[in-house]
C-alpha cells in the first residue's frame, strides 16, 4: 500500500541579528521562544533542545516528568539543524523513528541580518493520522508563527512583532 505525500509545512522570517547568534538563540535559548506547547499530563516548565547531534528534544513537566519529542539529528552551527518530531496525531511521543517526520532550519546571513528558513516535512510517515499532523503543523499556533514571533534577541526581547512578524513569509498561501 503507497502513502500519499504531504506536502511539506514552510514558514520563513528574517531577524535582525547574524547567524550564529540567530542559532544560538533557536538551539541553546529553545525554551525561551517556545510557545508553551506540551504534551505531558502536568504543565510545561521547560522545553529542551541539547544542542548536539544525537540529543534529546523533550520537555520537562512542573512535577519533574519529562517528555520526549524527538531526536537532534543533525546539528551543524551556524546554518543547520534537523530533528524527529515523533508526536503523532493523539499528540503522544511515538518512539518509533520510521515512523517519525522531520524538522529542518536553515540559518542564512545575509548583511548583518538571518533569514530563518523552517520545514516540517515527510509528515506521510506519521501513518494514519498524518493529515492531523499536518493540520496541526500548519495551524495558527505553529511553525508558521513561533521562530518568528518569538524568537528573542540577546536581551531577550522578541525580534519581531508578536502581530505580524518580520519578513513572514507564506508560500503554502496559508490563513
Amino acid at each position: 500500500m503507497s502513502q500519499t505525500t504531504i506536502p511539506p509545512v514552510r514558514s520563513s522570517v528574517t531577524v535582525p541579528i547574524p547567524a550564529n547568534q540567530a542559532f544560538t538563540l533557536f538551539t541553546e535559548g529553545f525554551n525561551a521562544w517556545w510557545i508553551g506547547h506540551h504534551i505531558g499530563q502536568a504543565d510545561l516548565a521547560e522545553a529542551v533542545l541539547e544542542p548536539r547531534e544525537g540529543g534529546r528534544w523533550y520537555e520537562r513537566d512542573v512535577d519533574g516528568s519529562e517528555c520526549d519529542w524527538g531526536t537532534v539529528l543533525t546539528f551543524q552551527p551556524p546554518e543547520r539543524l534537523v530533528v524527529t518530531w515523533q508526536i503523532n496525531s493523539h499528540l503522544q511521543y511515538d518512539p518509533d523513528r520510521p515512523r517519525a517526520s522531520e524538522v529542518e532550519v536553515l540559518f542564512t546571513e545575509k548583511d548583518g541580518h538571518t533569514q530563518v528558513d523552517l520545514e516540517h516535512r515527510y509528515i506521510e510517515r506519521h501513518g494514519e493520522g498524518a493529515d492531523v499532523v499536518a493540520r496541526k503543523a500548519a495551524g495558527r499556533r505553529s511553525w508558521r508563527v513561533t521562530p518568528g514571533r518569538r524568537l528573542p534577541d540577546q536581551r531577550g526581547n522578541a525580534l519581531a512583532s508578536p502581530a505580524r512578524p518580520a519578513g513572514w513569509a507564506n508560500p503554502a498561501g496559508l490563513p
